[in-house]
């Protein structure tokens, strides 16, 4: 029975008191697959944001490609501060709209953990390699309910998962992500390719520039603010449609000039041959002690998909580069799953 005078109990009934009647509440969450005593300081939402937040995949972000891959200069976005500002732009979202902000920020921290070393590139791969397909949002649901076994809420789950445009999220708050993805790095990105030489601010589109304006800090608030002027009251979170088109026309524009064909890809066919290269590597290795295809083909996926850019470069350097008798990156995990075959959990 809930402690009415624990301090969970006073922050699920502030809950209840003050946000919108579309919020989510945590009293009224539909539960994590396994039972757990309850805290006596925090809500169910906050524990899952505390959880993600210390997880050893939120760590390995801060090694992960954005758009530019393996970035040596410091000043460039990686998966990890791209997860930070979509955080930030959705809990600015969700606290005007009077929604829950942790379940958001639970979400929004969560959002790519299951993302491949090199970006999208990485991500496109797999997909070729893999039988049914790998997508980043599906494999982020994996690394929580069963990699790293975080027995987050319903709810978390569904955000994480629906964050990809096209899915249908259950919450607003998760609604909340997914335009808040799309408008980080929307502006980072654009930001980014300045700084990378690639663009400059004036080769935008001359309709969005006019509407945005050429300060980048308008276009991120004009984004936002077009959320929340749309879905205040609502239990539907949209942006207004003037503002998604042009934002949609700006996407469209980025993806012709920045993420297919420009500077920025000409090293991906690298980064394509080591992420094949260290997946046939490791399956043929597999197949010595294993003859379960699916079984070895789903660990290698979690495994090859787990590395940040710099480890995965270290294993194709180790196992396919000659040089000098050093200490290499040790194969633990991969030895590990290899030695727990029988334990696995697919």
């Amino acid at each position: 029975m809930e402690k009415q005078n624990s301090i969970k109990f006073k922050l699920e009934q502030r809950e209840i008191d003050t946000l919108s009647e579309f919020a989510t509440k945590s009293r009224y969450s539909k539960g994590r697959k396994k039972e757990e005593e309850a805290s006596d300081l925090r809500t169910d939402f906050q524990r899952d944001r505390d959880r993600i937040l210390h997880s050893k995949s939120f760590r390995r972000l801060k090694h992960k490609t954005q758009v530019f891959l393996a970035p040596f200069d410091d000043h460039f976005r990686t998966r990890l501060t791209h997860t930070l500002e979509v955080s930030q732009i959705a809990r600015t979202i969700a606290r005007a709209l009077d929604l829950n902000e942790d379940l958001t920020e639970a979400i929004s921290l969560g959002h790519d953990l299951g993302h491949t070393p090199f970006g999208h590139c990485g991500e496109g791969v797999l997909n070729e390699l893999v039988n049914g397909g790998f997508h980043h949002n599906i494999q982020s649901v994996r690394v929580v309910e069963v990699l790293e076994d975080m027995n987050l809420c319903q709810e978390t789950i569904d955000g994480i998962y629906t964050h990809t445009w096209g899915f249908k999220p259950k919450t607003p708050e998760a609604q909340i992500v997914q335009y808040a993805d799309k408008i980080a790095y929307i502006n980072h990105d654009i930001e980014d390719s300045i700084r990378a030489g690639i663009i400059s601010e004036s080769d935008l589109p001359d309709e969005c520039i006019k509407y945005f304006t050429s300060r980048p800090s308008i276009r991120l608030s004009k984004m936002i603010t077009a959320v929340i002027n749309n879905s205040i009251g609502k239990p539907k979170v949209e942006m207004e449609p003037e503002c998604w088109e042009i934002t949609t026309k700006l996407r469209k524009w980025m993806f012709e000039n920045i993420y297919i064909d420009s500077p920025a890809k000409t090293e991906e066919s690298k980064a394509r041959h080591i992420i094949k290269t260290l997946f046939e590597y490791y399956t043929d290795v597999m197949k010595q002690h294993c003859d379960d295809e699916k079984k070895i083909e789903r660990l290698v996926t979690d495994y090859i998909s787990g590395m940040t850019d710099q480890y995965a470069i270290e294993k194709y350097k180790e196992k396919f580069i000659p040089r000098p008798l050093i200490s290499g990156t040790s194969d633990e995990t991969f030895l590990k799953i290899l030695y727990d075959l029988d334990k696995s959990t697919l």
